[in-house]
């Protein structure tokens, strides 16, 4: 509920009428990467992490429809400083399970990374940063894992067909007419999905993960001075392109 909390004030923080939460620590690097961090003391030894970027299917270009939401997918399948089975045994580790929606989602508007870590263990802690930082500026995607997950996001596409998929199809175009919302469903074109070059997605990479559109939201049992200097560390010295 906190992190939720915090997520909406993110949002809606141009709207001056809504206070924020005086226990929240907020501020910006000169890079443009702004945080929020909150202690909580429930539940006890967990802390919540969201890399939040500020760029979803709206953002792709003709040639990209898909590959937001295929980025996302990416981040578990090999980064800078994690293999693929590196990155995945170590989130397993500390306790997160794969499903929907369960570490990071894509909207029209964001993509969302989530960690829950336990905070018992110094190494894990900072780990889980720099597991965060790899997401924002250090998915390597190697052309191998890349090819193998087209499959993936082709059968979510296929999973979601049906009746309601077609009334939503009619649906969009009169709700969003003339918007960008009417052509930019997150999972995207099918076409693009099986063929798109390693290229094209670095393309949507390098020009929408930069630190002036992303945010980093900690929540948890935690002494707020060493998650801030964690942030610092893994974060202040990312460069905008």
């Amino acid at each position: 509920l906190v992190v939720s909390t915090i997520l909406f004030q993110l949002n809606a923080q141009q709207n001056e009428r809504l206070p924020l939460d005086p226990q929240i620590i907020k501020g910006k690097f000169e890079n443009g990467l702004q945080y929020m961090i909150r202690e909580n003391s429930r539940p006890e030894n967990r802390m919540e992490l969201r890399l939040i970027v500020d760029a979803g299917s709206l953002q792709e270009d003709e040639d990209q429809l898909g590959l937001a939401h295929f980025i996302e997918h990416m981040a578990f399948n090999g980064t800078k400083n994690f293999a693929k089975n590196e990155l995945v045994d170590f989130l397993e580790s500390i306790g997160l399970r794969f499903g929907p929606d369960l570490n990071a989602y894509t909207s029209f508007e964001e993509t969302v990374y989530m960690l829950q870590v336990p905070l018992d263990d110094e190494v894990i802690i900072e780990k889980a940063f720099l597991v965060l930082q790899d997401w924002a500026r250090g998915i390597t995607f190697d052309q191998e894992e890349l090819d193998k997950e087209r499959g993936v996001i082709l059968e979510e596409l296929r999973l979601g067909k049906g009746a309601q998929k077609r009334i939503m199809d009619k649906q969009l175009p009169v709700l969003f007419h003339n918007s960008r919302y009417a052509k930019r469903l997150p999972i995207g074109d099918a076409e693009i999905i099986k063929n798109a070059p390693r290229e094209v997605f670095l393309r949507y990479y390098n020009d929408w993960y930069r630190p002036d559109r992303m945010s980093i939201v900690a929540v948890g049992d935690f002494d707020k001075d060493n998650i801030l200097s964690l942030i610092k560390k893994y974060f202040s010295g990312l460069e905008n392109p």
